[in-house]
């Protein structure tokens, strides 16, 4: 399984104790959908536009302890959004997230990195009709993306209910920002992540604290 520090912060960060049923967008492999089946007794849904990807997301649910309660499903965004009859406790995603930057010859790696599939603009207007009254729509983007998607989410009657800047090293800027949005208006809670630091692989205690659960050793 293909582990990335996104995916683990997000499945980590977002508030999922108290949900009982969630989205995962773009599952690719089943990491977030797994990490948040661990933190929560929700029923989880988790979809995926590339097929193989969907395969392997399914065997490492059914090889995970957790597989009665994650259902893979092999779909665009839009396909299931435009049929889906539920609604959800909290919707996540570790979206794409390149726009307007040449792509390459890998028709799956264009889908998983270029907003042509999955735009924000898409993802804002189609979890508003997939989340319950006081759901969160929680995800992981490259700095100035996150301040592009919370000004078109600010545009569109969302906020940002908590933003947390993740800073690869001490001394260095952020790099990432995790951010969790709830329709309606409220305060912003913001706050900072340093995930190592002087010297590489030293994580620092907040990101051991944060991600504690999901590696066997730091």
């Amino acid at each position: 399984m293909k582990v990335g520090t996104d995916g683990v912060l997000l499945g980590a960060w977002a508030t999922c104790e108290n949900a009982e049923s969630i989205l995962d967008i773009g599952t690719g492999t089943g990491l977030i959908a797994l990490q948040l089946a661990q933190r929560s007794k929700a029923i989880i849904d988790a979809i995926e536009i590339d097929e193989t990807a969907a395969l392997q997301a399914k065997e490492n649910v059914e090889n995970s302890p957790w597989a009665n309660r994650i259902n893979i499903l092999a779909q665009s965004f839009q396909d299931f959004s435009s049929n889906c009859k539920k609604q959800y406790d909290l919707l996540v995603s570790n979206p794409p997230y390149f726009e307007n930057s040449l792509k390459s010859a890998n028709d799956k790696k264009n889908k998983a990195r270029h907003t042509d599939s999955l735009s924000p603009e898409e993802i804002l207007h189609r979890s508003k009709t997939l989340l319950s009254k006081n759901g969160r729509l929680c995800l992981i983007l490259p700095v100035k993306e996150a301040e592009k998607f919370l000004l078109l989410g600010k545009e569109n009657g969302w906020y940002c209910e908590q933003k947390t800047a993740v800073i690869p090293r001490i001394g260095s800027q952020a790099k990432r920002a995790l951010i969790a949005l709830k329709q309606g208006a409220g305060i912003c809670y913001e706050n900072e992540l340093i995930i190592e630091t002087a010297e590489r692989h030293a994580y620092s205690a907040a990101y051991k604290q944060l991600t504690k659960d999901f590696y066997l050793n730091f």
